[in-house]
């Protein structure tokens, strides 16, 4: 019914910048929208950014604002997570991740659908 698959995460260097894609497969969902979250090792997932696919609607999470911008692609069915001015601490597993539902969501528990993941590991 939904499939997400996240690929783009590599080794960098602190300073760098990485994007990330999320290739969405939906079939009939009306209203959704499509997250990103970064998982650190032994941590809980975080909220990265999220955009509305139907209106484009976007917002950041305080650890990224100003570093970092959520987009999408309708033609291609992607949405991209660009990061900028890489630190070592967005070291982490980073998740696409689907809501059915209006609005944006700001929790994990507010998504219904998730991709495997791509890891991201700054150096230092």
């Amino acid at each position: 019914q939904v499939q997400l698959v996240e690929s783009g995460g590599r080794l960098v260097q602190a300073g760098d910048s990485l994007r990330l894609s999320c290739v969405a497969s939906v079939r009939t969902f009306s209203h959704y929208y499509i997250g990103w979250f970064r998982q650190a090792p032994g941590k809980e997932r975080d909220f990265v950014a999220a955009i509305s696919w139907n209106t484009g609607t976007t917002y950041s999470g305080d650890f990224v604002k100003g570093r970092s911008t959520i987009s999408r692609d309708n033609a291609k069915n992607t949405v991209y997570l660009q990061m900028n001015s890489l630190r070592p601490e967005d070291t982490g597993v980073y998740y696409c991740a689907l809501g059915w539902r209006y609005g944006l969501g700001y929790e994990a528990g507010e998504y219904d659908y998730w991709g495997q993941g791509t890891q991201v590991t700054v150096s230092s």
